[in-house]
């Protein structure tokens, strides 16, 4: 639960004060944004396309390069579902403890392996540096919007059910939200609970899940 606090505090400061990045889309129409971050991942990942492929739901994967490169088969069914991808850096770097040349390194290795011009950056901890860097392309990959979120399921806290996973969502996201899972070992617990809940009640009341715009 601390974790989940922490966050939250994060998404008010740099709402207020790092207007750069996207935390949600302003529409009258009834979709939401699913993203999921870490993957690809054996069986979690395939798991989650299963699911959305039930709800003929569409989705945002915020890949790690690593990961592509060991998962490459599963990293192309993501694709080939018809999904987006997006770059989440090679080896899930934390922006604070990072210098922007290492930090734009790591950006630019993922980029090698996800061609994409959205970014995420892991814990949603970047700097200001690190955001004129690659939102100027300083590094030539072609990467124009930097994806952060308004409504975190919190499914990485093994200190929360999956109960209360599913309600972080229910409970918080409206028209245009940008909702963030995980498909990764450690968020599978809450995340096979959560992820069918959220599909089903909004679905139910009308939205659709659609990639990121």
């Amino acid at each position: 639960m601390a974790c989940l606090i922490l966050f939250v505090l994060l998404f008010c400061f740099a709402t207020l004060f790092i207007p750069m990045l996207r935390w949600r889309y302003k529409t009258n129409e009834k979709v939401i944004y699913l993203t999921f971050d870490d993957g690809p991942i054996p069986n979690v990942t395939p798991w989650v396309l299963e699911q959305l492929a039930l709800h003929q739901a569409k989705a945002t994967f915020f890949c790690i390069g690593d990961n592509v490169q060991k998962n490459g088969a599963i990293y192309q069914q993501v694709i080939n579902s018809g999904h987006r991808v997006g770059n989440h850096t090679q080896q899930h770097c934390n922006g604070w403890a990072t210098d922007k040349a290492t930090y734009l390194a790591d950006v630019v290795a993922c980029s090698g392996l996800v061609q994409s011009s959205l970014f995420r950056p892991p814990y949603g901890r970047i700097s200001r540096a690190q955001i004129k860097a690659i939102l100027g392309d300083e590094a030539g990959i072609g990467i124009n919007q930097i994806i952060m979120w308004d409504v975190l399921s919190a499914d990485f806290d093994t200190q929360i059910t999956p109960e209360q996973c599913a309600a972080n969502v229910v409970r918080n996201a409206k028209a245009g939200s940008i909702v963030v899972f995980h498909d990764s070992e450690k968020a599978f617990p809450r995340l096979q609970h959560a992820l069918p809940v959220v599909l089903s009640y909004f679905g139910n009341l009308g939205f659709r899940f659609d990639i990121l715009p």
